[in-house]
């Protein structure tokens, strides 16, 4: 395997670390013991675990660009956001530890609002950005910054996806969803023409 397939089965297993454990568990002596390398080897393709943890956080962002997508553009509104809140939830109880190091964890390269948002750069939240100004231009919604109408739909969803992974919520998968669906629906009521 060359250099870049030893890059990358450093990423795959700092990956696999953080997903099980949470980032505070990825250390650059156990990603290179999970790789199979030494851990000076892990150093010449990372200069440091921040370094990886961003090839981990880009990589897993990519992957979630490519995977949300293919629901932008599907159905009306409510089903658009449906599904997108979908993939949503998929990825965030699915994943729980990365969920938290992409979204809530502080880190110094995350995006930040509004400029990263604006500019189409979030994965996650610009095809429910798309899905809000194509519903503003159909008349569909009151006009209105389409950002500002964006996050107050998905932020209601985000806030109680922290409760839930903290132990906040005592309702199951299947009615948290629900709970999350009737929460969207109630924001869009609020915005609808």
């Amino acid at each position: 395997m060359g250099d870049a397939g030893t890059a990358e089965r450093i990423a795959a297993a700092a990956l696999a670390i953080l997903v099980k454990e949470g980032a505070q568990a990825v250390t650059m002596r156990r990603v290179a013991a999970a790789a199979g390398v030494t851990a000076m080897a892990t150093y010449r393709h990372y200069p440091n675990r921040e370094a990886l943890l961003r090839k981990v956080a880009d990589d897993a962002f990519a992957e979630i660009g490519r995977d949300w997508g293919h629901h932008a553009g599907a159905g009306d509104l409510e089903t658009r956001l449906h599904r997108l809140s979908e993939d949503f939830l998929d990825f965030a109880l699915g994943k729980p530890n990365l969920y938290r190091f992409l979204l809530t964890d502080r880190r110094d390269e995350a995006r930040r609002f509004p400029e990263d948002f604006r500019d189409g750069s979030s994965p996650a939240f610009s095809p429910v950005l798309e899905a809000v100004e194509q519903a503003i231009r159909e008349g569909l919604l009151r006009p209105g910054d389409p950002i500002e109408i964006t996050l107050a739909v998905t932020m209601p969803v985000v806030g109680l996806v922290q409760f839930y992974l903290g132990g906040r919520i005592g309702l199951s998968e299947q009615d948290f969803r629900a709970l999350c669906a009737r929460t969207v629906e109630r924001v869009l009521d609020g915005t609808r023409k």
